[in-house]
């Protein structure tokens, strides 16, 4: 039987894995300091509206969230989350800035461990009948839940601990207005 992804979402037990919304152009200073976030990448203005319209889609739709909002603690992260979800506690969770290193030059074994890492938070399941919604940020092509644009969620099922996670689907930010429209087959 077929069901709109709106449908299975409001019913709970997922997990709405978000990138942050859209950031200014350049990079994050060599010694960044999570504290200052004149040292990092922000939001741009248009990153802040995607924040924004992302939280009051979720509402719209009613979606129901679990709080606390895991964000990665990143400045880009935290403020996406304050701004779509601003009256639930945001936990920042220094994990999910990890994802940033498999961009990079690290080990294969560096790599394997991130990602069992991810994968356990992945097979949590959220308290019943809410989804649990966690912003940080994309992966690379190919690794993990892969590439992902600015505000796209990837909707994970957890299978409990130890036994995975499964991708249900991917959504770009522009697909949150039809959500009742797309199907989980």
């Amino acid at each position: 039987m077929e069901q709109s992804i709106l449908d299975l979402l409001r019913a709970g037990g997922f997990i709405l894995y978000v990138r942050h919304g859209e950031a200014i152009v350049g990079e994050d200073q060599p010694y960044f300091n999570f504290q200052y976030c004149y040292t990092q990448r922000n939001l741009s203005d248009y990153g802040r509206r995607e924040a924004v319209y992302y939280g009051q889609m979720l509402r719209y739709w009613q979606i129901p969230i679990n709080s606390p909002i895991i964000a990665s603690p990143l400045c880009r992260t935290i403020e996406t989350a304050q701004l779509a979800f601003p009256t639930m506690y945001i936990q920042i969770d220094p994990f999910w800035f990890e994802i940033n290193k498999l961009g990079g030059d690290i080990s294969a074994r560096e790599q394997q461990q991130i990602l069992k890492n991810v994968q356990s938070q992945l097979e949590k399941t959220p308290p019943f009948g809410t989804n649990q919604v966690i912003i940080a940020h994309s992966f690379p092509n190919g690794i993990g839940l892969g590439k992902i644009p600015n505000m796209g969620t990837v909707i994970v099922k957890p299978k409990g601990e130890g036994n995975g996670y499964e991708i249900v689907k991917q959504l770009p930010l522009t697909d949150l207005a039809t959500l009742g429209n797309s199907l989980y087959k």
